[in-house]
Parts: C-alpha cells; structure tokens; sequence
C-alpha cells in the first residue's frame, strides 16, 4: 500500500511509520521542518515537506495514496486552540476529497464526542464533525485516553515540590494509555478493510490519580509522593508562571476541568476497549528514567 503519515517523526507517527514500513508498505511521512527529511529517508520513508495548512500541498501529497493517517500537530503559538485546530481538520478535508483518497485513520481523543468545554479536545471534535461530511470517505476514527507521557511534563513538580497534581482530585479514575499501543492500533487499522465512518477507543490502564502518583513516587525513590487538587486558577498561573502560553494554559485547565467533571468518559464507558499492553507500572519505569536524567 501507498500510505500518506502526518505528525512528523512524533512519539506515535515515528514507531508508526517504522511498523509500516517493516510491512513493506511505502509510507510518506508529512512533516513541516526540512531537517527531518534526511531521518525520515533512515527510516524506509519518503518525506514530504510542507505545512498540514496548505490544501495544494496535502492534495499533492494525498494523490495516488491507498490511505492516511490523519493527526493536528500542536500549535502552541496558537491563540485559539479550537479553531486551530478546527482549522487543520477542514484543510485536511479539503485535501482528502480533492485527492480522491478513499481510506483515512484519524487521530482524535477520547470525549470527542463533546462539543465544546473540553479544551483542545473541542477542535478535534470539530475535525471529526468536518471529516464525517465526507462522501464516499471510509473513516475509522481512533479515540485514545490521556496520555502516559503527559506526565513526564510534571517531573520538575515532583522533583522541586514533591507533589504531584492538576486542577482534579486525586479518587478521579483516569483513562490512560502509551504512544506506543496507539501506534500499534493505528498500524493494525490501516492494514485492515473497513467500511462507512467508525470509531475505535484506545486505553492502556485505568487508575485513580491517587494510585498514579503512588506508582511513580515508588519507582523515583518517592514512596510518599501525593496528587494534589488545583483549583484552575492555580492551574492557569503554574503553566504561566512555567513559560507556557496564555492559550495553552487556559485551554488546558478547561480540559481538566472536564476530566474533574467526569464528562470525558461517557462514550468511552458505553463502548469500553479491550486495554491495551503497557500499564501504569510500565511507564513509572520509563518516568523513573526520564526523572533521573
């Protein structure tokens, strides 16, 4: 097969595109930055440089393929995530119905079902609601939990003030899963026939905050280690005050806001997944790694 990949060489894309090109298929890696090209040819790939928001160049790169794989990569220059957001996945449907392209699997998010309240979440219910308007577009929509790897974004917390926390509490029951298992997911779904717009959700694990932080406290030497409730005021003013954008800061805290609100799960728990193979203890150990760096 001919297989168009978007995300660059990202922590999913990349052990992507190394699974599909170990298949023996012919894998185009989109990526914006030209110094990515010469690892992307490493790897078996071919790289197409270009932005994700330039229709003509997606439509040229989309033509003649069997299939793509579909995700927004960050903008954290953005000063509306949503519409950002919102925005890659029209040009993406732009790009895919003047292409021709038939077979498409998109990277969305678990509680993409909502519209609105979510933070970034809400743009990639909108890609969704953009790429559903297609005709003749078979669409297998993957919506996998919070990422393990967030978490790595916390070691300074846990080393400088030996907590762990966001703005939830620490008995919420997060939804969680590694790159990696996506990865395996998406490789197997765009190897396999499917037919009309369906939707598959991806976990790995699923802890209470309080069990998160015990596991990483044990595997980093911090065997008392809590999670700590933010209210998103301090949720807001810790990203600021960490370099983050105002955006991204407020964005984020609205995604949390939701995770303490329990509405993220809904559709995840009608239609739950048979979890996946790296569990919380798994990444602790990656945590720890990364932590004594």
């Amino acid at each position: 097969m001919k297989i168009i990949l978007t995300g660059s060489l990202g922590n999913i894309s990349k052990p992507l595109a190394i699974n599909l090109i170990n298949a023996g298929h012919n894998v185009t890696i989109i990526s914006s930055s030209a110094d990515k090209a010469a690892e992307i040819e490493a790897l078996g790939g071919v790289p197409a440089i270009g932005s994700v928001s330039d229709v003509a160049f997606l439509t040229k790169t989309f033509t003649g393929a069997d299939a793509l794989y579909a995700m927004i990569p960050n903008d954290l220059s953005s000063d509306n995530f949503r519409a950002h957001i919102g925005g890659v996945g029209i040009k993406y449907a732009e790009a895919i119905k003047a292409s021709g392209i038939k077979k498409v699997v998109l990277l969305s998010s678990i509680g993409a079902h909502i519209n609105g309240g979510t933070g970034p979440i809400s743009g990639i219910h909108d890609v969704e609601q953009a790429l559903n308007k297609l005709d003749g577009v078979d669409i297998r929509i993957l919506r996998p939990s919070f990422f393990y790897t967030n978490f790595l974004n916390s070691i300074d917390m846990v080393k400088h003030a030996g907590i762990l926390g966001a703005n939830y509490p620490s008995d919420n029951t997060l939804m969680m899963v590694h790159p990696r298992d996506i990865a395996e997911v998406a490789a197997y779904e765009i190897q396999q026939p499917f037919t009309g717009k369906t939707i598959r959700y991806i976990a790995s694990d699923e802890r209470t905050l309080d069990e998160v932080a015990s596991a990483l406290g044990k595997a980093t030497g911090k065997p008392d280690l809590k999670w700590v409730e933010f209210t998103d005021e301090q949720s807001i003013q810790g990203m600021l005050q960490a370099g983050l954008p105002q955006e991204f800061s407020r964005s984020y805290t609205e995604m949390g806001a939701a995770v303490k609100k329990n509405i993220l799960w809904d559709d995840y728990l009608q239609h739950k997944p048979e979890l996946s193979k790296t569990k919380l203890e798994d990444f602790a150990a990656e945590f720890a790694a990364a932590y004594a760096k």
